[in-house]
């Protein structure tokens, strides 16, 4: 049972401004990041002896078990269960180093303002995970320190995500990494392979909390070493006496000290932004590909925001197989109805190509009946010039393209679109029904009534009859006005772009928009 000294719950040592953000920054930024390095090196770790527990400092050691519900409840909100969470007992440590992390946070006006509007996708998940363990929220704010809760973050060795693994841990706790996916950046691998990490360091240093995280920094062999050199000496051996690189020896006192302000945010001049302890996100299985532009479509939200709940793919779409999306949670049902919805055309695959010597973008676009401007937007390119060895991403759809692209397709559309007098038309390599019926001002639906179509599939040459319904010309179009449409419940910018054959991004450039749309609420439709 660990030994608690009684101290003041906050030092009375007069206090010295830090001017400067050094301190601030995670462990993503520094040159000698050592982050959760697998070290085969750990010494055994003996038991502590009673000396160095009783040393005025807290060494947690299975503090208490999982919260119970009634705890969690009257937590209320997100940073007051946090708190309710704390298991370490910051405030109780006096300790400069912790003070001038503290100063240097609390000095930084908009810290919490920007890092928490991040994290609020993020914390509550990460909460969840902490609590059903019986683990600090302590914590919780790890991320804070590792990446300001960025899952984007990238460090100079390579550490990403908002759990900073470096490519070899996240091996080691299978988070896969490949020219699709990258588990360090999902957000439910990686805060379950950290969560699983902490667990181990945990145990391998005697259910010292504090060896733990400073071992999670720099790896187990370090504080391992630093332990046993110490013990060698006589010298105690809890983490504030030891002998650690420059960056370990500040990142326990970081996490501490951002404890110490959520704990009283008041008396350290911290407005904490407002957060619901509910979930953001919900899961949903996929089994097939996905392009990322179309989920967000689906989910009826910015493609920006779905990728930041996504941000483990590596491509604009998701990885071949079986995986899961984070939805908002608001949007989930949007989302799930939408997809199961989703005409099997407009499903997206890709393959990888090798880029070989002879190779141009314009024959490998060629060959694969792809367009070039699809190739330049899929694999993000801004020239044609290519590399011996380069992999590009081939979709094998032409919807890779979504309505959201300006490509060279639409503009041949719109070049070639037929006149109101136009009865026929003769399919050409990478048309699909959708773009089609788009050209012509039809649906989709009426178009396969029209030809007696069961499938989308169709052949290079086949001629499709085209209703009386074609889109008028152009003098008629500058004089048409746009359309008023009144949202009634249930709509979503989804369901409206599929009614009136009109891109959702042409809604948002027509619409002040907010995050939902509202009953009565009246959009203008611009549908030529």
């Amino acid at each position: 049972m660990p030994f608690f000294v009684s101290t003041p719950r906050f030092s009375s040592r007069a206090l010295l401004l830090i001017a400067g953000l050094a301190f601030l920054a995670g462990c993503q930024t520094s040159p000698s990041q050592q982050a959760h390095r697998s070290d085969s090196g750990a010494e055994s770790i003996p038991t502590q002896t009673t000396y160095e527990r009783n040393r005025g400092i807290i060494l947690l050691k299975n503090a208490k078990g999982p919260r119970s519900e009634i705890e969690t409840i009257t937590a209320r909100t997100l940073w007051g269960r946090i708190r309710q969470g704390f298991m370490l007992d910051p405030t109780a440590i006096d300790n400069p180093r912790i003070d001038r992390q503290r100063l240097a946070y609390s000095s930084e006006s908009r810290y919490f303002e920007m890092t928490s509007k991040r994290s609020e996708r993020y914390l509550h998940y990460v909460v969840e995970q902490l609590d059903e363990r019986g683990m600090p929220l302590e914590l919780a704010l790890l991320p804070f320190v590792e990446s300001g809760y960025n899952p984007m973050a990238l460090s100079r060795s390579q550490a990403a995500g908002i759990w900073q693994f470096i490519p070899s841990t996240g091996k080691v706790f299978d988070l896969r990494q490949d020219s699709w996916y990258d588990g360090r950046r999902d957000i439910t691998a990686s805060t379950q392979a950290a969560l699983d990490y902490l667990s181990k360091l945990n145990e391998m240093f005697d259910g010292d909390w504090l060896l733990a995280i400073a071992a999670y920094n720099c790896g187990e062999g370090c504080v391992g070493r630093a332990v046993a050199a110490n013990r060698a000496k006589g010298l105690p051996a809890d983490y504030w006496s030891l002998d650690l690189p420059h960056e370990t020896m500040n990142y326990v006192p970081k996490l501490l000290a951002l404890s110490q302000i959520i704990e009283r945010p008041e008396l350290h001049g911290t407005v904490l932004p407002e957060l619901a302890d509910s979930p953001y996100f919900a899961a949903v299985t996929i089994e097939r590909q996905l392009d990322l532009h179309k989920a967000a479509e689906l989910a009826d939200i910015p493609t920006e925001d779905f990728i930041k709940l996504n941000p483990a793919f590596k491509q604009r779409v998701t990885a071949p197989g079986a995986y899961q999306l984070l939805v908002p949670i608001d949007r989930l049902e949007q989302f799930s109805t939408a997809l199961a919805e989703l005409p099997e055309d407009e499903h997206v695959k890709y393959q990888r190509y090798n880029v070989r010597a002879g190779d141009n973008l314009s024959q490998i676009a060629s060959r694969h009946n792809v367009k070039v401007s699809a190739l330049r937007e899929v694999n993000q390119l801004d020239s044609n010039l290519l590399r011996v060895g380069q992999v590009l991403m081939l979709p094998l759809s032409a919807n890779s393209l979504s309505a959201q692209v300006v490509s060279d397709q639409a503009v041949s559309a719109s070049r070639s679109a037929p006149s109101a007098t136009a009865t026929s038309y003769r399919v050409r390599p990478g048309d699909n029904l959708w773009e089609i019926a788009r050209k012509h001002g039809i649906s989709v639906a009426s178009l396969k009534q029209q030809n007696l179509l069961d499938t989308p599939a169709l052949q290079v040459g086949q001629t499709l009859k085209i209703p009386g319904q074609a889109r008028s010309s152009q003098a008629e179009q500058s004089t048409r006005k746009p359309i008023v449409y009144k949202v009634k419940p249930g709509d979503s910018l989804f369901s409206i772009a599929r009614q009136f054959n009109i891109a959702i991004d042409r809604i948002r450039e027509h619409n002040d928009l907010g995050r939902h749309l509202q009953p009565g609420q009246e959009l203008t439709l611009n549908l030529y």
